[in-house]
C-alpha cells in the first residue's frame, strides 16, 4: 500500500502547486491587467508560470504578488471547469496572442478552461477544488525565458515560486535552497579561481583556471592509472572529421540539432566532432581482427563540441564544448554481458572514491526514433537488465529515452543537497558495428559483428566537476584539493624555516605555498579558510626550534605541534589513502 499512497500524495501536492500557479497568475493580471500569459505548467518541486509584461519585473515585486495571492487564497474561489469549442476559445483568448497560438497547436475540437475570481485560463487540469486550498507557498526568482523555449521566439519573464502542505516543509526547502546558493558551482568557481567563461570567447566554452586545472588533471591522472589496471588503452582522436563519417553512422539524421554547421576545407566539408566513437571505430578498422584481440578496451578523455541553446546552458553543467571520460569496448557477443558488469563495478568504484555514495540507476529504453531492428534492440535492453541484476542494482526504467543506436544504463550522481546529476552511462550498441561493417574473424575463419560498449565512468569533466563544487561545498578533499597547504611564518626571521618545509612538502609531492604577507596571522588563517584550503602550518620561534609545525585545519580544529615529517607523513598518507582530510589516518 505504501507505494501508492506515496503516489497519490505526489499526485495531490502537483495538483496544489498548479493551482498555485494559477493563483499567482490571477495576482500578475491584477497588477498588470493587460499581461499577456504563456504557459504555467508544474516543475520538480514547484511551478514556474511565463508572462509577456509591459516592464520588467524586480524582486520586490514578488513581495507584492505574495500578498495578491494570500488575499486571494483566503476568499476562498471555487476552481470552475468548464468546456467549449475551439471558436470561442479564440473570442475568450483574443487578445492573448500565446494562448491562440497553443489552442491553433493543439487541434482539439473541444477544450477545457478553468476560472478561478476573474482569471480564465485554458488548462486541461486538474486544479484543488477552491483557492484556500492552497498552502505553503512562496515565489522564489524571476529569469527570462523564450517562448517555447526558441531564442528566435519572444523573451518572456518567468516567475519560479512553490508550494507545500505545510509551513514546516516550505521552510526546511527553502534552507535546501540556500544551502544549493551557498554551494552553487559558478558562485565558488569565481570565489576559488577555478574557472570561468567568456561572452567575447563564445557562450558555454570554458576556460580553466591554474587552480581548476589542477583539480581536473588529478581526477583525469586517477582515471588513467585506474582504467590501465583494468586493461584499458588510452587513445587519441582529432577534433574534426568529413561530414560524411557523421552520415554513414546515422548522426546526421538524427542528432542534426546539436551537431555544428559544417566548414569547407580544399572542397570537403567537415565538423567538430559531438563524440568520440567513430574514431575508435577507424582505428579498429585499420586491420582484420581475430577472436582472440577481443576485447579491446580504447578509453580516451576526448573533447567533443555539441550545440546547446544558449538558454539552457549553465556554468559548467551545460556547455557546448566538454571532455568525456570517454571509452568504446569491442566485444564479441558472448564476452557482452561480462564487460558491461566490469562498466558498472568501474563506475561504482569511481564514484566511490571521490565520495558519492547515494544515486539512481535508470534503464533508457529505446526512443521513438531509432536505427536498427526491433529484435536487436530487444537483445541489448535484455542484457542490461541481466547485468543490473547480477549485480543487484535497484534501478528504474526510463521509456524511450535511450539514444537512437542503442539501449542504456544512466546513474544519477546524488550530492549533498540532494541534487541530481548525470553521470556514468552505459550503451549498447549493435547498431554502429553494421553500419561500418565492423567485424573480427570468428574462430571458425568466419567475419562476425563486434558488439560495442560506449561508456563513460564520471559522464564529462565539465559536468563532474560542477557536481563535486556542489557537493563538497568548494572544501575539497585533501587529495583532489589545488592548494594542498598553506604555511604561515609569524614575522619575517620564520621565512627561511617556512622555506625548507615548503620545498620538502613540495618535493614528496603536496601542493604548498608560503604565505608570507605583511598581514597579521589570525587574519591570513581567515583568508585560507575562506579560500578552502584544508591544513595550515603555523611557524614561529617554537617550531624554528624544534623543527616542528603547528597544525591547523580549515575546519578551525588545531592538531597541536608536530614535526615536519610526521606532518608529511599524514599528507602522504591522506593522498594515497584517497581520506577527505590528514586526521583519517585509517
Amino acid at each position: 500500500m505504501q507505494p501508492s499512497t506515496d503516489k497519490n500524495n505526489a499526485e495531490q501536492l502537483d495538483t496544489m502547486r498548479h493551482s498555485a500557479a494559477h493563483v499567482m497568475a490571477e495576482a500578475v493580471k491584477t497588477i498588470f491587467p493587460d499581461a499577456q500569459f504563456g504557459i504555467g505548467p508544474t516543475i520538480e518541486d514547484g511551478f514556474y508560470y511565463d508572462f509577456d509584461l509591459p516592464r520588467a519585473l524586480h524582486t520586490e515585486d514578488l513581495a507584492t504578488l505574495e500578498q495578491l495571492m494570500t488575499e486571494i487564497v483566503s476568499k476562498g474561489e471555487p476552481f470552475i471547469r468548464e468546456e467549449i469549442d475551439v471558436k470561442t476559445a479564440r473570442q475568450l483568448f483574443a487578445d492573448q496572442p500565446y494562448k491562440l497560438e497553443l489552442i491553433d497547436e493543439l487541434g482539439d475540437n473541444v477544450l477545457s478552461v478553468y476560472r478561478d475570481g476573474a482569471f480564465l485560463d485554458l488548462c486541461r487540469g486538474p486544479h484543488v477544488k477552491s483557492t484556500d486550498q492552497v498552502k505553503a507557498f512562496k515565489l522564489l526568482s524571476v529569469a527570462g525565458a523564450y517562448w517555447r523555449g526558441d531564442e528566435r521566439r519572444p523573451m518572456l519573464q518567468r516567475i519560479y515560486g512553490t508550494a507545500f502542505e505545510t509551513e514546516e516543509e516550505l521552510n526546511k526547502y527553502l534552507e535546501r535552497l540556500a544551502e544549493a546558493a551557498r554551494r552553487d558551482h559558478r558562485k565558488l568557481g569565481k570565489e576559488l579561481d577555478l574557472f570561468s567563461l567568456h561572452e567575447e570567447a563564445g557562450p558555454g566554452l570554458v576556460h580553466w583556471h591554474p587552480k581548476g586545472a589542477t583539480i581536473r588533471r588529478l581526477i583525469e591522472d586517477f582515471w588513467k592509472v585506474e582504467h590501465l589496471k583494468r586493461g584499458y588503452d588510452i587513445v587519441y582522436t582529432p577534433h574534426l572529421a568529413k561530414v560524411n563519417l557523421w552520415k554513414i553512422s546515422g548522426h546526421w539524421d538524427f542528432y542534426r540539432e546539436n551537431l555544428y554547421s559544417p566548414m569547407d576545407i580544399d572542397g570537403q566539408d567537415y565538423i567538430v566532432k559531438p563524440m568520440n566513437c567513430l574514431g575508435h571505430i577507424l582505428m579498429y578498422k585499420t586491420r582484420l581482427r581475430s577472436y582472440r584481440e577481443l576485447p579491446l578496451r580504447w578509453a580516451e578523455l576526448g573533447t567533443v563540441y555539441r550545440y546547446e541553446r544558449s538558454g539552457v546552458l549553465h556554468g559548467l553543467a551545460r556547455v557546448r564544448g566538454f571532455t568525456q571520460d570517454d571509452a568504446h569496448i569491442f566485444c564479441r557477443p558472448d564476452q557482452l554481458e561480462d564487460e558491461v558488469t566490469r562498466v558498472l563495478e568501474l563506475a561504482r568504484f569511481m564514484l566511490k572514491t571521490f565520495g558519492f555514495s547515494e544515486y539512481e540507476i535508470l534503464l533508457s529504453t529505446r526512443p521513438e526514433k531509432y536505427a536498427g531492428t526491433l529484435d536487436i534492440w530487444e537483445k541489448a535492453t535484455d542484457t542490461l537488465k541481466t547485468c543490473l541484476e547480477k549485480l543487484e542494482l535497484p534501478y528504474a526504467v526510463d521509456p524511450g529515452e535511450g539514444v537512437f543506436y542503442g539501449p542504456k544504463i544512466d546513474i544519477k550522481i546524488k550530492d549533498a543537497v540532494g541534487h541530481l546529476w548525470q553521470g556514468p552511462t552505459t550503451q549498447v550498441d549493435f547498431n554502429l558495428p553494421q553500419r561500418f561493417d565492423v567485424n573480427f574473424i570468428g574462430n571458425d575463419g568466419q567475419e562476425n559483428q563486434v558488439v560495442m560498449v560506449h561508456r563513460t565512468v564520471l559522464g564529462s569533466m565539465e559536468r563532474f566537476m560542477a557536481c563535486l563544487i556542489e557537493h563538497y561545498g568548494g572544501a575539497f578533499p585533501f587529495w583532489l584539493a589545488p592548494v594542498q597547504v598553506t604555511i604561515i611564518p609569524i614575522a619575517d626571521r620564520h621565512g627561511e624555516y617556512a622555506g625548507k618545509v615548503r620545498d620538502d612538502l613540495l618535493l614528496a609531492g603536496i601542493r604548498t605555498r608560503i604565505d608570507d604577507r605583511p598581514e597579521r596571522m589570525n587574519s591570513k588563517i581567515r583568508e585560507a579558510q575562506l579560500e578552502k584550503i584544508p591544513v595550515m602550518l603555523v611557524v614561529g620561534d617554537k617550531e624554528v626550534d624544534s623543527s616542528t609545525v603547528a597544525v591547523r585545519l580549515r575546519n578551525g580544529k588545531d592538531l597541536g605541534p608536530l614535526s615536519s615529517q610526521q606532518f608529511l607523513e599524514m599528507a602522504q598518507h591522506a593522498v594515497n589513502s584517497k581520506n577527505d582530510t590528514i586526521e583519517n589516518k585509517g
